[in-house]
């Protein structure tokens, strides 16, 4: 099973589990996150966030999900990327999550195309035309 690690401001990590755990009936396994706050020290969290992968993989390897390319959370996952063990995803949604829980007993780099996939076809432009046939006058 593929390890989920969750790099994020505050505490969005946990609420993104939070919910997944409710769309998915229950608590995942193999899934931690790490918050990151202002006054966090960059280097402390790379060695916190290492501790953390080496604790999620079970020697199939890890996916790394942070919320914004970029900032902190993603500057300490690109640090643990180890081709093939630890990949990392910037951007993540709910649809990508759920995604990546669905096929993480699939080997590293079908979950990381999975969960790439969920997440942009998660996000949609809802038009009124489409929900017609659900409104009901």
């Amino acid at each position: 099973m593929i390890g989920i690690l969750i790099i994020s401001h505050e505490n969005l990590g946990d609420s993104f589990i939070r919910c997944a755990s409710h769309v998915m009936g229950g608590v995942p396994q193999q899934i931690m996150h790490l918050n990151v706050s202002i006054q966090d020290n960059p280097d402390m969290l790379v060695s916190k966030a290492q501790e953390l992968v080496n604790q999620l993989n079970c020697g199939n390897g890890v996916l790394v999900l942070n919320d914004i390319c970029g900032a902190t959370p993603c500057n300490v996952a690109s640090r643990l990327i180890k081709p093939g063990v630890v990949e990392c995803l910037a951007g993540i949604n709910l649809p990508m999550l759920v995604r990546a829980l669905t096929y993480r007993n699939e080997l590293l780099s079908t979950v990381v195309e999975k969960a790439l996939n969920g997440g942009k076809e998660g996000v949609m432009h809802i038009h009124l035309e489409s929900l017609q046939c659900n409104i009901k006058k």
